[in-house]
């Protein structure tokens, strides 16, 4: 049976779910993923910001953040939006379970991934499948879940570039750990959106003739 919470919901309990059996098993499913992310442009820090506290472990340089309700955040540092972080400084950045499918605070937290990453870096968002039958353990949770389509759009509001396909992840059914991805969400309880920061010019730059050089004449 679904785990139950109080009517009145908040970040706070949004989050507590995944120290629940069922939300401790998506995050154990995503592990390689994110580890995979992590080490996504070698050299350069990464962010990670999930929705429980622990160690950042992961290779290189980086720094994790948990969502701490609302808009605040605990980890290495305590802060809220936006992050006390240089911008264009992360090669990658990882949103695992804290964006929102609406609202504010959900496209504040995009428009930072965007200032944080270098032209070029990557924004791994992994979140939950409204589609799975796994919906049904966080029913009551105050999560809401959507599809592909309307994150994509999202992201475009933010200035990335999004990939055209996602990866299920994580169990469909069942409370046990299923590593290996697959393409497209299909009935997987979470999925994995990239997307990329390019910087392009505002407005269009008219390219300069090129003038051949005439025989007899010496070149500049």
């Amino acid at each position: 049976m679904p785990v139950q919470f109080p009517v009145r919901q908040t970040d706070a309990a949004v989050h507590q779910w995944f120290h629940t059996d069922p939300g401790r098993a998506v995050l154990a499913s995503e592990e390689e993923t994110v580890a995979q992310a992590l080490a996504d442009r070698p050299g350069q820090p990464w962010l990670w910001c999930g929705p429980v506290r622990r160690e950042p472990e992961g290779p290189g340089r980086g720094v994790y953040l948990a969502a701490d309700g609302g808009a605040r955040w605990r980890g290495q540092v305590a802060c809220g939006l936006p992050l006390p972080l240089p911008s264009e400084s992360f090669g990658a950045v990882v949103l695992q379970h804290v964006a929102r499918p609406a609202g504010p605070s959900g496209a504040a937290l995009f428009a930072e991934a965007a200032r944080l990453l270098v032209n070029g870096g990557r924004l791994w968002l992994f979140v939950l499948n409204p589609l799975a039958p796994y919906r049904w353990r966080w029913r009551g949770s105050g999560i809401s879940a959507s599809e592909p389509l309307a994150w994509r759009r999202r992201l475009r509001e933010a200035g990335l570039v999004p990939d055209p396909v996602s990866q299920g992840l994580g169990p469909s059914w069942s409370v046990q750990v299923s590593p290996l991805p697959q393409q497209g969400p299909g009935l997987r309880a979470a999925y994995l959106l990239r997307a990329e920061k390019r910087a392009i010019p505002m407005t269009a730059v008219r390219m300069r003739r090129v003038l051949p050089i005439v025989r007899g004449l010496p070149a500049a």
